[in-house]
């Protein structure tokens, strides 16, 4: 027999029920690094179909559904499962390369890599002056 531990969840249900929402928040986990040249972001996703995840480039916008799955006649025990719609927004700076986002979804985490922006990467300048041999400076 399954216990259930959380003591809000028949209000959460209830509301589910009544609001026709659910009443907490629906997470999407990430973590954020960058490497090198790449900025890199992964999204917890387990159970979402590859087809469901929707990604905007302006404002980086992750959207992601994951339905109920029950064969036909179950009756749920237990559903502590997150389902519904996922939705995290990140703002990106104009130092990545928003047109050359690269997207892979494998064992339900979706991770994207970003590049950084040309323009953004640091350049040298030749400086030279009157009978000085012209110099590198990082800029």
């Amino acid at each position: 027999m399954l216990m259930r531990t959380d003591p809000l969840r028949e209000f959460d249900k209830l509301a589910q029920q009544l609001l026709g929402t659910a009443a907490r928040p629906t997470v999407m986990p990430l973590d954020a690094y960058r490497t090198g040249d790449t900025f890199t972001v992964e999204f917890d996703l387990p159970g979402v179909a590859p087809e469901s995840i929707d990604i905007e480039r302006n404002v980086l916008t992750v959207t992601a559904e994951r339905s109920q799955s029950l064969p036909e006649g179950a009756e749920p025990v237990l559903a502590e499962r997150s389902r519904g719609t996922f939705s995290r927004q990140l703002f990106l700076g104009d130092s990545l390369d928003t047109d050359r986002i690269e997207a892979r979804y494998d064992s339900g985490v979706l991770t994207l890599r970003i590049p950084v922006a040309e323009r953004a990467k640091p350049r040298r300048v030749v400086v030279s002056g009157g009978s000085e041999q012209p110099r590198e400076i990082k800029g």
